[in-house]
């Protein structure tokens, strides 16, 4: 791993106002309630990823764009630096979100009375996707195994069945935040061998690594037998908080699911904006120290949230999401208790997982130590 100077070259104490700007994560609440919910940073974009998008508009024109070459090319030579990962390019299949590929891989394997299987808690536009491809879902809850969040393997083999055909994975998982080791992704690899799936797994907080001895690994560069059933999603859009920007890629080694993904999105999932495409070209590219810096400042906004909540939430490995135990309250309206203290929180009904919170970390600590403050007032009941 490259060394960096230890004198920082970004400043993500710097505070933004993002009122008046239409930011999604701003207007939900009033003005006295800060917002950690939707996982979108405040912090700025690097300079780098935002010098491509002026370049890109000092154009002029800004029509309609296909995928430039040199954005295949950086985004592949980012799979080889990562992960040692060597794909092709006509294994890439660019579309505007995560979420539209989850779908998409769904339509493409969807079958009259199929099934889709799934981890809960999860992101929730997984919990959606069954429906949209007319299958049927099917949870399988992760359990607290030595104070982490594990997949129940013996658990999900008794829920799948002959019907199920596609598995979607969340690798980090959100929202608990599980880097999965390489033995769990082998198991899981097994899993879907054995059942004959087909996995889909959203990678996009890939490079978002918090617990300093873990790492991500894409479990289909781990396991390159499930190449020929397999979509892996990727994007840059968390980790150079581009979100608004939207843009990624899904990774499909077989022909033939590549060519029904790409048919499913016909008339339903549009083009990418170019100024999306400048800002993934430029953050793929990156070599430099910013997610060094962002991961180690994240990880000391991390540490102070755990002060306050200790044991609630176990150690976020991945991400900058904290899943927190909030049952012993006792709340009928968990989102009303939680504004009423001055905080907008994502419910965990949303995600499959009633008696939980998820609280976005990744701001500066100016806002992270007053959120902090009123967390800990609400979970004492004062």
């Amino acid at each position: 791993m490259q060394k960096y100077s230890s004198m920082p070259t970004y400043d993500f104490d710097r505070y933004i106002d993002r009122h008046g700007t239409s930011a999604a994560k701003w207007i939900k609440y009033s003005n006295d309630i800060l917002p950690f919910w939707v996982a979108d940073m405040d912090f700025a974009v690097p300079d780098f990823v935002l010098n491509a998008i002026r370049d890109r508009v000092d154009h002029g024109i800004l029509g309609y764009s296909r995928t430039p070459p040199a954005l295949d090319e950086a985004f592949l030579g980012w799979l080889r630096r990562e992960y040692g990962w060597q794909v092709p390019e006509q294994w890439l299949a660019w579309i505007p979100g995560v979420v539209p590929g989850l779908n998409l891989a769904a339509l493409a394997c969807a079958t009259p009375g199929g099934a889709i299987l799934m981890n809960t808690p999860v992101y929730y536009p997984f919990l959606s996707v069954p429906e949209t491809a007319r299958q049927t879902a099917i949870h399988a809850p992760l359990v607290l195994d030595g104070g982490r969040w594990a997949i129940d393997f013996e658990r999900m083999a008794s829920l799948v069945t002959p019907e199920t055909n596609l598995l979607l994975a969340c690798n980090p998982q959100n929202p608990t935040g599980r880097a999965y080791t390489t033995s769990e992704l082998e198991q899981l690899a097994t899993f879907v061998l054995e059942h004959d799936l087909v996995i889909c797994s959203d990678e996009i907080h890939s490079s978002i690594v918090i617990e300093e001895h873990c790492s991500h690994t894409p479990i289909v560069a781990l396991v390159p037998e499930l190449e020929p059933r397999s979509v892996s999603l990727y994007a840059a859009s968390k980790s150079y908080n581009v979100p608004g920007l939207s843009c990624a890629v899904a990774v499909i080694p077989n022909a033939g699911l590549r060519r029904r993904f790409q048919q499913a999105r016909a008339g339903l999932v549009g083009g990418i904006s170019p100024l999306a495409y400048a800002a993934a070209q430029a953050a793929f590219a990156d070599e430099g120290p910013y997610l060094s810096e962002l991961c180690t400042y994240l990880r000391a906004n991390h540490d102070a949230l755990k002060t306050v909540v200790g044991n609630r939430m176990t150690n976020v490995e991945a991400t900058y999401l904290a899943w927190i135990d909030v049952r012993d309250l006792g709340l009928e309206n968990p989102e009303a208790y939680f504004t009423g203290h001055g905080l907008g929180l994502s419910i965990g009904e949303q995600f499959a997982g009633p008696g939980f919170i998820r609280f976005n970390f990744a701001c500066p600590r100016i806002t992270l130590d007053t959120g902090l403050e009123r967390l800990e007032r609400a979970l004492r009941g004062a």
